[in-house]
């Protein structure tokens, strides 16, 4: 009896959002306003050597994010209440030395354009996720407690470089309380 006490603690204690040593490199600031979230989103990570040859051998970088919104539970798992995909996408073109950087949600297309500067495109890829509308007409409960998770990773993964973080592991979140 104590033995399944003890196995389902450790069930639910591992159901909850993450604190672990990568939690802190995704910086995340929900913002609730006129019935959506707003989620702006950094990864604090500088640029290395390895990601900067990785991305000046030509191959297309991406750094997939995906967001999700929880709603927190006192006995029973999380629930993700909405999920979007944001992907930043980086290639350089050695031949015109310019960086070709773009942008998805969930698939779609928001912006791409083209730099000679590297800063430029290394902000596109971490910390250009400003109040970011993906989770408009999701029905959320007044003064509900919820949280944004945003977990980071890169591809490709299987490259001979070695990226800063664990495969899948950059992981953030904040919590906020929805006020309609």
């Amino acid at each position: 009896m104590l033995a399944r006490s003890l196995l389902a603690l450790a069930l639910v204690m591992s159901m909850q959002p993450a604190q672990g040593a990568g939690s802190d490199k995704v910086q995340v600031v929900p913002l609730s306003r006129d019935g959506e979230v707003l989620v702006s989103f950094k990864l604090a990570e500088a640029l290395t050597e390895e990601i900067r040859t990785a991305i000046h051998s030509g191959l297309t970088i991406k750094f997939v994010y995906t967001v999700d919104l929880r709603r927190s539970a006192a006995v029973w798992f999380d629930r993700t209440i909405a999920s979007a995909i944001v992907t930043a996408t980086v290639k350089y073109d050695t031949l015109t030395r310019r960086y070709q950087v773009s942008r998805m949600i969930d698939g779609r297309t928001e912006w791409a354009d083209a730099t000679e500067r590297e800063d430029a495109a290394w902000n596109a890829l971490t910390s250009d996720f400003a109040r970011l509308s993906l989770f408009h007409g999701v029905p959320l409960e007044p003064n509900g407690e919820y949280y944004v998770r945003v977990r980071a990773h890169t591809s490709p993964r299987n490259a001979s470089f070695v990226w800063p973080w664990a495969a899948d592991d950059a992981v953030g979140f904040a919590k906020f309380t929805f006020i309609r």
